[in-house]
């Protein structure tokens, strides 16, 4: 992260704390293990549930001010609470928006080429072999394998290119994927220099009948989604150390604001292409380069659970991606609810969006 991103990351932090406190309380977030995998941040644990939802207030402050405002003969039409509270919640999505670098509006062509040449940069400034991504057939992957492909090939192509790059995919299924030939749409789309399948059933079932045998427990259905998620990113980085590459992530900024990934699963990576667009962005990139439009128009889910397999991610966050990428591009939520919705999570899930806390990091007292 450079200076001026961290910079910037430190002054919106500031705003939203600012915003939370004026707000009436302190911003207080969920902590570390909580809202894990894309989770409702309701499946945290009880008291950082509980201090979370402290982050809903934020009108608090606007309806003292509307309060004030009366006592001191002002218009009793609340046309002051609203404007006050229009203030506060324009400047936190505001915040917001500027911590995860979303523009409004993109041109596809130019965003194309400015993460290419991203690509291209890192990989020329590490050294690496090229990069590795684990793909499902799902819109994120697709994109950002397809990305990794277009810049592997553009270095290769090169005067003066030095040693061949690569872009190796990894399909990771958990024993037969239901949509296997939606992976396979992808990986003839995107054309990977090399292509390699590792199953992940025998090392998650492995890791689950050993934690019933230390604890005398089942792990449950959704942590063992985050094994199987924890285990892919396992492998990603085997072959990334085997092979001298970088592993890619495929976080976007509505998976970001809504925390919808793996702590140290699909969340962990070396370089992440799709930061900073929103869903529907990612979807005129895809269009633009001339996927397959069953690729970005299909359902998207995690597929993590075995009891409820295929659970839509929509149906998973209690918000759609439309609703999260208007917020994310300025565009009014269509109810107050959604915004504080996408707020509540934005500051549950803060911890997952940061590095271990230390004795000098301030950002989980706001």
């Amino acid at each position: 992260m450079g200076d001026k991103r961290k910079m910037d990351d430190v002054a919106n932090r500031q705003l939203l704390g600012q915003e939370g406190r004026a707000a009436g309380g302190e911003r207080r977030l969920i902590g570390p293990g909580a809202a894990e995998g894309g989770a409702p941040a309701g499946d945290a644990a009880p008291g950082w549930a509980a201090a979370a939802a402290d982050i809903g207030s934020d009108h608090g402050a606007a309806a003292q001010s509307g309060a004030a405002g009366r006592g001191r003969g002002g218009g009793g039409d609340g046309s002051e609470l609203a404007a006050a509270e229009a203030g506060v919640a324009g400047r936190v999505q505001a915040a917001v928006i500027a911590a995860l670098h979303v523009q409004p509006a993109i041109e596809p062509a130019e965003e194309i080429r400015r993460r290419l040449d991203f690509l291209k940069a890192y990989l020329l400034r590490t050294g690496a072999g090229g990069y590795v991504l684990g793909l499902s057939g799902g819109q994120d992957s697709t994109l950002a394998g397809k990305l990794a492909q277009l810049a592997v090939d553009e270095l290769n192509a090169g005067e003066g290119a030095g040693p061949r790059r690569q872009f190796l995919a990894v399909r990771l299924p958990y024993g037969v994927q239901r949509d296997e030939a939606d992976a396979q749409a992808a990986i003839a789309f995107i054309r990977p220099n090399r292509t390699v399948t590792v199953d992940i059933r025998p090392a998650v079932d492995a890791a689950a009948a050993q934690f019933a045998a230390a604890t005398g427990e089942a792990l449950g259905d959704f942590h063992k989604g985050n094994v199987k998620a924890r285990e892919r990113m396992k492998v990603q980085y085997d072959l990334a150390a085997h092979y001298g590459l970088l592993v890619l992530g495929t976080d976007h900024a509505a998976e970001a604001v809504s925390g919808f990934f793996t702590k140290h699963g699909d969340g962990a990576c070396d370089a992440a292409p799709l930061f900073g667009l929103s869903k529907r962005q990612g979807r005129q990139l895809l269009e633009a380069l001339g996927c397959p439009p069953q690729l970005y128009l299909k359902q998207p889910t995690a597929d993590l659970e075995d009891l409820r397999p295929g659970l839509p991610d929509e149906q998973a966050l209690g918000l759609t991606y439309a609703e999260l990428d208007d917020y994310l591009e300025g565009r009014e939520p269509a109810t107050v609810a959604v915004r504080e919705a996408i707020e509540r999570r934005y500051a549950a899930t803060e911890h997952k969006r940061r590095g271990p806390v230390t004795l000098y990091d301030d950002w989980w007292k706001e």
